[in-house]
């Protein structure tokens, strides 16, 4: 059996995948707060109260990292949460 090494950008893919990344949520003065509550429980799979504290967290600072995880599931969760047009951004 040969084996034969990864090219750079291939390491830097796979590399760029396994890294935990962060979903951030913005605050908005579109949706109400059982919009944003209701979303979050959906992207996320939380409870109530968690889902109510990230959208405070928000609604005070501007924004809040609700989700830290693998790349596909961050982006799933972004998905999840612009399907009503809530700002995200996922950072790596």
């Amino acid at each position: 059996m040969s084996t034969r090494p990864l090219s750079q950008k291939h390491l830097e893919e796979e590399v760029g995948l396994q890294e935990p990344g962060k979903v951030i949520l913005f605050n908005d003065e579109t949706h109400s707060f059982e919009e944003v509550i209701t979303q979050l429980i959906k992207a996320l799979r939380c409870s109530q109260s968690k889902a109510e504290s990230f959208a405070w967290e928000a609604h005070s600072n501007g924004k809040a990292a609700v989700f830290v995880g693998d790349l596909p599931r961050c982006i799933e969760v972004s998905g999840i949460l612009e399907e009503i047009q809530l700002m995200t951004q996922i950072e790596v």
